[in-house]
């Protein structure tokens, strides 16, 4: 056996090729066509001004558009575990990719976990974009409290976002034919349960006690939790509108994360298994 061969044959090298090889073109393809640039930029941050305007017509204080100008940031990873993650397998077998993937000789956590750093990394452009023209444009004015409180937030909720999307991937498979509605599905829904657009903390103070189990309910979506927590980091005038401490949070986010991790490899593994004995990638009654 040569230098080579031994190199293919070893786990973790086939491995992190696997995961390399999955990234590459969610990286590189998305800066190919600079027209995706611009519609993945410009226009969503349309949809984030009409809510600035409306906040600004009903004379809230600043710091609410600075809500709105980071949950539009963060719509675009939420879109990108919908449609980029969740989906993406059931759309692989679709086209005839799955099978060549549960034949090779790697573990499928690198293909998703390639998947999901490939797709952090590509709509990092349109996040970044949207935070930096939205706060230029609207002139909003950001208070870092806790840097590094702040950056392992983030970092942590979109590991447990992308660990949600892998597990989405999975069950979207597994149940067949629904992927599109599914995540039509979830799309608008939890852009109102998550408070992409106003604190959660909205809820208790609306509806009252049912309101604030409504809050507990949706922060099993790691967005909510993150979310509330970086709007305190960033605008610390506005405390009395947080659900949770941010510490707090950020300990429920980690938890989400391994959580979410632990299930998706689970669902994966079941797949594998009837893939490999009964030679199917779906339920039978399906």
């Amino acid at each position: 056996m040569n230098r080579e061969d031994a190199r293919v044959s070893n786990p973790l090298v086939l491995n992190f090729r696997a995961f390399i090889g999955r990234a590459y073109p969610r990286v590189i393809g998305a800066h190919r066509e600079l027209s995706w640039i611009f519609f993945n930029t410009l226009l969503p941050l349309l949809s984030v001004a009409a809510y600035v305007f409306v906040y600004a017509a009903l004379g809230a204080p600043a710091a609410f558009a600075g809500f709105v100008i980071l949950g539009g940031t963060m719509v675009a990873f939420w879109m990108n575990v919908l449609w980029s993650m969740a989906a993406q397998l059931y759309w692989e077998k679709e086209i005839g990719n799955l099978q060549l993937y549960m034949m090779a000789p790697m573990s499928r956590m690198a293909l998703l976990g390639g998947m999901a750093v490939g797709g952090m990394v590509m709509t990092s452009t349109r996040a970044a974009a949207t935070l930096i023209l939205g706060v230029l444009i609207f002139q909003i004015v950001l208070v870092v409290v806790n840097p590094l409180l702040l950056a392992g937030i983030f970092l942590v909720t979109l590991v447990a976002l992308y660990g949600m999307g892998m597990l989405f991937a999975s069950v979207y498979l597994l149940y067949g034919r629904e992927a599109w509605n599914i995540s039509n599905l979830l799309q608008e829904p939890v852009f109102l349960g998550a408070g992409f657009y106003f604190p959660v903390q909205s809820f208790q103070r609306i509806l009252g006690g049912p309101g604030r189990w409504i809050a507990i309910g949706v922060s099993l979506i790691p967005m909510t939790l993150g979310l509330d927590a970086m709007r305190q980091l960033l605008f610390p005038e506005l405390l009395e509108w947080a659900f949770l401490p941010a510490d707090i949070e950020l300990y429920i986010l980690i938890v989400l994360a391994v959580v979410f991790v632990f299930l998706a490899r689970r669902a994966l593994a079941y797949i594998e298994r009837l893939a490999k004995q009964e030679g199917r990638l779906t339920q039978r009654h399906l």
